[in-house]
């Protein structure tokens, strides 16, 4: 019997911006139905990374395959089977929770015969349906962020995407999206691929974590595992530190760095 293919296959994935290496030889895989967290401090090559696993930008070096199909050459079949919430939000304010995810379901070329029950299917799951009628432009933070995995859910994706998805978001409502996240993924059998800058957040979400540096991949394993090669009571806070705190205040002056911490601050006070 064939082995299914990783829900995520990266082999050796290089990719720079000039002289500036963003991600250095990145192999990693991700098996199908689980949490993986991509840990590490801004620079470190994450949204780069995440930017190539979803298609959004090409493959230079190296290969990347979703669930078998190659990046360079199945590109639209790939983004059929990906749900997506960026860092930046990704709402039309103008329109109406409804709307929004009616759009992305046409985007994703949902058949029109189901378009209305995937749009309230969705809605529902996040918990939407009383206020999809309202504008968008008047949801709370965590709404936003609920609506926003609502649109990366309409098409049932085989793998969810989340780029900081609670940035800016206050406890209640980051329990409140991740509460929606883990009963999509046992409903439907999801593998889900997160980066975070909250280490709680990881660690109790997360089958394993991968944690970058400088491009680079440092460590991959249970949060327990890579907990327990630091010291018998660390932390995952102590795991990130063990890697990556002899120069963080380096990393984010970095080519990129800056850039990222302003668009991260950016988004937290729009969704705020």
């Amino acid at each position: 019997m064939t082995t299914p293919a990783p829900a995520i296959d990266c082999s050796h994935l290089t990719h720079r911006y000039g002289s500036f290496t963003a991600v250095d030889d990145l192999t990693l895989q991700v098996h199908r139905g689980e949490t993986l967290g991509l840990l590490g401090p801004n620079g470190a090559g994450k949204t780069t990374a995440v930017r190539v696993l979803t298609t959004l930008t090409p493959v230079q070096q190296g290969e990347v395959r979703i669930f078998g199909l190659d990046t360079r050459r199945n590109t639209m079949d790939i983004r059929y089977n990906i749900g997506y919430v960026p860092q930046q939000l990704s709402i039309e304010a103008a329109l109406t929770g409804r709307q929004n995810v009616e759009l992305f379901a046409r985007l994703y070329d949902v058949p029109r015969t189901e378009r209305t029950e995937r749009v309230d299917q969705a809605l529902a799951a996040m918990q939407l349906s009383d206020v999809a009628e309202a504008v968008a432009g008047t949801y709370s933070g965590g709404m936003v962020r609920r609506l926003e995995l609502a649109q990366a859910l309409v098409n049932r994706p085989q793998l969810l995407i989340l780029d900081e998805p609670t940035v800016g978001l206050d406890p209640i409502a980051r329990d409140s999206v991740w509460t929606q996240v883990d009963r999509m993924q046992a409903e439907f059998g999801m593998t889900v691929l997160l980066t975070t800058h909250y280490m709680g957040e990881a660690d109790a979400l997360c089958d394993r974590v991968a944690l970058m540096h400088h491009g680079r991949l440092q460590a991959v394993g249970t949060p327990a595992e890579l907990k327990a090669t630091v010291a018998e009571h660390a932390t995952l806070e102590d795991v990130f530190r063990h890697y990556a705190g002899s120069d963080l205040t380096e990393t984010g002056t970095q080519s990129g760095g800056m850039r990222e911490v302003r668009s991260t601050r950016r988004t937290a006070r729009r969704v705020s």
